[in-house]
């Protein structure tokens, strides 16, 4: 059976890309954040998962910190963090940063280490 999630379903505005939804009532090993960062330096702060995220950079920039990496990502790249690896991200500016992070789990797992 397909599943069609609305927007009302996982979004906490009605215009940002800002929300979250889980995949175990879909049936799916998958859950989503999509993340919207306004203030420059805003961002989680570090964390690890026992599985992979997937972070889509959809709009500006962004400094990711992957275990012992720096990464300066921006719009249209794609930055992977392995399973059980600390990480973190931040919004660099101009403007607004926006990413959908994709969590290879049916539910969300997550260590703060910060």
């Amino acid at each position: 059976m397909a599943h069609v999630i609305d927007r009302d379903v996982w979004a906490h505005h009605p215009e940002l890309w800002q929300g979250e939804v889980t995949g175990r009532p879909y049936g799916t090993n998958v859950s989503i954040i999509f993340n919207c960062q306004e203030r420059i330096g805003a961002g989680p702060r570090l964390h690890k998962h026992p599985y992979t995220e997937t972070f889509i950079i959809r709009k500006g920039h962004a400094r990711f910190t992957v275990g012992g990496e720096i990464i300066d990502a921006q719009e249209g790249q794609i930055v992977v963090s392995p399973a059980n690896t600390p990480h973190k991200f931040e919004n660099l500016g101009p403007g607004a940063l926006e990413t959908i992070d994709i969590h290879a789990n049916d539910v969300f797992v997550t260590e703060w280490l910060e």
